[in-house]
């Protein structure tokens, strides 16, 4: 899938309005296939943005869950804070990316507007939310279970890897976390949110410099102090997010003592210790997880979450990794009582790197 040089967003930060009439330009030349709506059908959608309707919020802007009568269908609008043109910004480059790659693990951008100042995004809806919702769920409510976790994890690296290997160039999406991963009613996941994404290195480049944007506690260390960007950069935050979900964590909780507050870290003196992979497990799972499984998951998490960037594997091979821990189990793998089992994985991937 080759994506025209005209997807690449201006990051300027001058120009004002020039800049905007500049990027509606190229979504016109890009001949991008997603629907035009009015700024009139979106307010009957939604039943004029009524805050009942209203399903997330986030530093671009709100979303509200609605319906279009004109194509029978309930759908997720995403409209953009209008006073700041970094809403601008991620409007043009979601709008632009999500036209141009087409992947069952990748939202569907059904339509947008762009009239007057208003910009708006018009996607599927996901009935079950987002990732990090169901990881955090209010006591009582039943938690996902292992298997579950293990489908969502792999859904999500598949969405990474056609980023990463057949788009042409590659596609960075540079804020892979929890919030950004959608599951629909089969909790198949999907990701969104490509208003910060960055077309990769092209001409035998190993990286692209840009500024340091994304979410604090998903950003690969090299990336965070030195703005250099590779699909490794994902790979990292991946291994967050997947250690989120084998854990139930936060990437950051400051609600956590000290030492705990940033899960990496926090993870970290673990992965050298099989006996405490224990304590990495989610305790809402009640040792209901296949203690093989455990260990070759949280095996894989660690190299994700290399210091090095080099040493960390690409998507594609995390996806055939982990791709056979999302099938059902049989007896053997012995749910029942795996916390006091004891991991026997070969090594840790943290004992191999030393």
């Amino acid at each position: 899938m080759f994506i025209p040089e005209c997807c690449y967003v201006n990051e300027c930060a001058d120009g004002g309005k020039q800049k905007i009439d500049e990027e509606i330009q190229k979504i016109r030349k890009a001949k991008v296939s997603a629907r035009i709506f009015t700024f009139r059908e979106l307010v009957v959608a939604t039943d004029n943005f009524n805050p009942d309707c209203l399903i997330g919020e986030g530093g671009f802007g709100r979303v509200y869950q609605g319906y279009i009568e004109s194509i029978d269908q309930v759908v997720a609008v995403k409209q953009l804070d209008r006073n700041g043109l970094q809403g601008s910004r991620e409007f043009f480059s979601e709008v632009l990316m999500l036209s141009l790659v087409q992947h069952p693990n990748l939202v569907n951008l059904i339509g947008y507007c762009a009239d007057g100042d208003q910009r708006i995004l018009v996607y599927e809806y996901m009935p079950n939310g987002s990732l990090d919702h169901l990881l955090d769920l209010p006591p009582g409510q039943q938690p996902l279970d292992w298997n579950t976790r293990m489908k969502i994890a792999v859904g999500a690296a598949k969405g990474l890897e056609y980023l990463h290997d057949f788009a042409d160039p590659p596609i960075i999406f540079r804020d892979f976390k929890v919030s950004n991963i959608l599951l629909d009613a089969n909790f198949n996941p999907k990701l969104s949110d490509f208003g910060l994404a960055k077309l990769g290195p092209t001409e035998g480049k190993e990286h692209v410099s840009t500024r340091v944007m994304g979410t604090y506690g998903y950003c690969a260390p090299e990336y965070a102090m030195t703005g250099k960007l590779t699909v490794k950069s994902d790979v990292y935050s991946f291994g967050v997010v997947f250690l989120e979900i084998i854990s139930g964590r936060r990437a950051i909780d400051l609600e956590r003592p000290t030492e705990e507050q940033n899960l990496v870290a926090w993870a970290e003196p673990l992965f050298k210790d099989r006996q405490k992979f224990e304590l990495m497990v989610d305790p809402l799972l009640k040792g209901n997880y296949p203690i093989k499984g455990l260990c070759q998951a949280l095996a894989v998490a660690a190299m994700c979450l290399q210091e090095e960037a080099e040493s960390r594997p690409l998507i594609a091979d995390v996806v055939t990794a982990i791709e056979f821990l999302a099938r059902p189990k049989d007896s053997e793998n012995n749910y029942e009582g795996s916390q006091r089992s004891g991991c026997l994985h070969d090594k840790s991937a943290r004992e191999e790197s030393e």
